[in-house]
């Protein structure tokens, strides 16, 4: 039990971890490929709002490509010194600035160095399509060619921007009316992208590394006082089921001496009747605190199953008949387990007699046992009241889909968790299935080998 108590506890804060980092790591990333995509967009609208050159590019014969005539550009030759336009509109303070390293100085200081920085080219058409004009000298691995075809598959799309390769475009409208479509090389940018992601999906790798290996030792100590609460209570029902066999069978003794004195009665076949099933209760009690037990100490042993469900499945034969009800068996010869003998026995007990409590008046009920990758057991029975939703609580401890109906049968609602514990203790499971509106099945499936670890525990 603490075992699994502290696997629980690991398990569930590894995946509330795991799905902060995954949030997270998306988050940061997705923001930062918005960001590198804003940027690259700007920078384009920018060339495109001044028919592909950077503001004051015009004024500075050394920023422009061979071929470009400034001839008609009033403010050539104007400039009161040797700086460009652009450098000197944007040039940092430095002189007069308390902290260099600012955000408002490193800010002026990359747009006073974009335009040496940006690779980016351009190619204008004109009104019926053909290439007009193309300037292909702030990058180095286009060539005009390439510009071209690059340039045409874009003109063509509907799009007004969007990405082509390692390149972000935008359409454009020049001053003089011509399609212009700008690229911009962003291959710097995906790198950083991809070298964010990689140090993002280390980092919580490692996080989720550090955070196993705390939450793993520390685990013991949170689940601490769970483990006590439920020892004591373990503690608690083993202590009582013994104290309470002591005066059940004083009660029992004491009805035969009064029925040998006075004759049987009304009153002492009520008595009779409720020391039943305060025996069986207890019984149940003491079994789910045994199973519950991860060190309990069962031999298990080989054994042929069929036989043993047959013996169990045939003693409920006249009850059956006697409630005017249809009994079928199918049970498979020769199937062996390893396993503990009295529990399977008390495992088909527990459903048959369940079968027996609820099935509906002159109804039907079946057994079946076969093999074939598993081992399959299976009881159903016809019902006229099967609960709806989800029937796994019907394995809940004193849990009772009708209350007023198990007062009349006589049930506690606990014989299905022991069923459940003694499947679980086999290594297999139980299920409870619902064919149509008026049967239900409870299917039991067994491994043909008992698990390593089930071996180890039983010996």
């Amino acid at each position: 039990m603490v075992n699994k108590l502290r696997k629980k506890f690991v398990i569930t804060a590894m995946l509330s971890l795991l799905v902060i980092l995954v949030i997270m790591i998306a988050v940061i990333n997705l923001v930062n490929l918005h960001q590198m995509t804003r940027d690259a967009d700007n920078l384009l609208t920018m060339l495109c709002d001044n028919d592909g050159y950077f503001p004051g590019m015009l004024d500075n014969k050394d920023m422009l490509p061979p071929g470009v005539n400034t001839s008609d550009n009033p403010t050539e030759g104007n400039s009161s010194d040797n700086q460009d336009p652009w450098r000197k509109k944007n040039e940092p303070d430095f002189k007069n600035s308390s902290d260099p390293f600012a955000f408002d100085a490193l800010n002026n200081m990359r747009t006073m160095e974009m335009p040496y920085q940006a690779r980016y080219f351009w190619v204008k058409f004109s009104e019926n399509g053909t290439v007009a004009d193309i300037d292909v000298s702030h990058v180095a691995a286009i060539d005009e060619e390439t510009a071209t075809t690059y340039a045409t598959d874009a003109y063509n799309s509907s799009r007004k921007k969007g990405f082509h390769r390692s390149y972000r475009y935008k359409k454009g409208t020049t001053s003089d009316n011509l399609t212009i479509i700008i690229f911009s090389d962003i291959s710097g940018s995906l790198i950083n992208v991809y070298k964010l992601l990689g140090q993002s999906l280390l980092v919580g790798a490692c996080t989720l590394i550090a955070m196993f290996i705390l939450v793993f030792l520390f685990s013991g100590q949170a689940v601490a006082p769970v483990v006590e609460s439920l020892e004591k209570q373990k503690r608690f029902i083993t202590d009582a089921g013994h104290e309470l066999k002591t005066p059940l069978a004083v009660i029992s003794a004491n009805v035969d001496v009064l029925e040998l004195e006075s004759g049987k009665s009304e009153w002492s076949a009520s008595i009779r009747n409720q020391v039943k099933r305060m025996n069986s209760l207890v019984k149940n009690l003491l079994t789910l605190s045994r199973m519950d037990e991860e060190r309990m100490h069962v031999v298990y042993s080989d054994f042929d199953m069929s036989a043993a469900i047959k013996e169990t499945a045939t003693s409920f034969e006249a009850l059956a008949e006697a409630g005017n009800k249809k009994y079928h068996m199918d049970i498979e010869e020769g199937i062996h387990i390893t396993g503990d003998k009295n529990s399977i026995n008390q495992l088909a007990s527990l459903l048959l007699d369940n079968a027996m409590k609820y099935s509906s008046d002159k109804g039907s009920i079946n057994v079946m046992l076969s093999k074939d990758k598993n081992i399959v057991f299976e009881v159903s029975n016809t019902s006229d009241c099967i609960p709806s939703g989800n029937l796994d609580r019907l394995f809940d401890r004193f849990y009772r889909a009708d209350s007023s109906r198990s007062r009349e049968t006589g049930g506690y609602g606990i014989g299905l968790s022991v069923a459940r514990a003694i499947a679980m203790s086999h290594g297999g499971n139980i299920e409870a299935l619902k064919d149509g509106d008026r049967i239900i099945r409870f299917v039991v499936t067994l491994p043909k080998v008992l698990p390593k670890n089930l071996q180890k525990t039983g010996k």
